[in-house]
């Protein structure tokens, strides 16, 4: 039997498989043992109640998926009372998605979520920053720091910081949330996209653009979260287009310490526990004992964390 266990920081799990914010609920519990999976994440809250983006929020391109949901929430005072205790029958640690708008919002959401049954807080700085008009906290590891310092003095609960990938300054803004108090990486959200009916001309979301999820963004998530385990010293958990043993494996290689599955999800609603299942078998035939001893197994010839690779000439 393969040991699956992993610690991200303090947090340990059973394997190293859980969900993405945003694509995983309470009704999954119908589908299957929500204590097969290595953590609970949950939808990303916000302090109040919000509504969303306009429809159309979802489609689908090229096997992958577009998504503009707009984050909307039931407040945190409906997840505190509501969603807390349905997680508490379970052994699997909770980990709870916020975002804010400021960096002094997100703070106090912080404070506010640090309540008993909740293990860890992600901390979705992914999200637009109307204080450095709309750009995303952690485009930046200058505002990636500011929020993270504010977000380490609000909780004493493990801070995962999601990054994202839209940013040209992967392992510094990385090495800005490790700095600001991360005890942990989320790599990560979706990348800025766009579809076009060509019959009516018009957006195929009704937010105009949104993200890209699934397999086209792998290969981005997979670069990114190897950079992001070199430049730092805090667990990665790799985030993108996992949707098989074969992806896990592959993230685990090139340094994460485990991972989250999305879009696959919508797919196939027991996807997680099959992976599960999966994984433990591609190390056994491997002659592995315990996933720890793949995490960081990538043969790279030692590259710099920040390189940045040139084009082929044509």
């Amino acid at each position: 039997m393969v040991d699956l266990g992993v610690d991200v920081g303090s947090l340990k799990l059973k394997n190293p498989i859980m969900p993405a914010s945003g694509t995983f609920s309470e009704e999954l519990a119908d589908v299957f043992d929500l204590d097969l999976i290595g953590a609970h994440v949950t939808k990303t809250i916000t302090r109040g109640l919000r509504d969303g983006n306009p429809t159309p929020r979802v489609c689908e391109v090229s096997g992958s998926m577009l998504n503009s949901i707009g984050i909307p929430s039931k407040g945190v005072g409906y997840f505190i009372e509501k969603v807390v205790p349905f997680y508490q029958q379970y052994k699997t640690p909770l980990v709870v998605s916020i975002s804010g708008n400021t960096a002094d919002e997100f703070a106090t959401l912080c404070s506010e979520v640090t309540v008993e049954g909740v293990d860890a807080i992600e901390v979705n700085i992914s999200c637009p920053n109307i204080e450095e008009d709309g750009k995303a906290f952690a485009i930046r590891p200058s505002s990636t720091y500011d929020v993270m310092c504010k977000l380490r003095q609000a909780t004493h609960l493990p801070l995962w910081a999601k990054l994202t990938p839209n940013t040209g300054e992967t392992p510094e803004v990385a090495r800005a949330a490790e700095e600001g108090g991360a005890d942990a990486l989320v790599v990560a959200n979706t990348i800025l996209a766009m579809a076009i009916d060509i019959r009516t001309r018009k957006p195929k979301l009704g937010n105009l653009m949104g993200g890209l999820s699934g397999p086209s963004l792998k290969p981005i998530a997979l670069r990114m979260a190897y950079q992001c385990a070199r430049a730092t010293n805090i667990p990665v958990i790799g985030c993108g287009g996992i949707s098989n043993a074969e992806d896990v494996l592959e993230f685990l290689i090139a340094g994460a310490t485990a991972v989250q599955v999305g879009t696959a999800t919508f797919i196939d609603p027991a996807i997680m526990p099959k992976i599960v299942t999966d994984l433990e078998a591609l190390l056994a035939s491997g002659g592995y004992s315990s996933v720890r001893d793949v995490i960081g197994s990538v043969i790279d010839e030692e590259q710099d964390p920040g390189v940045v690779f040139m084009e082929a000439a044509p």
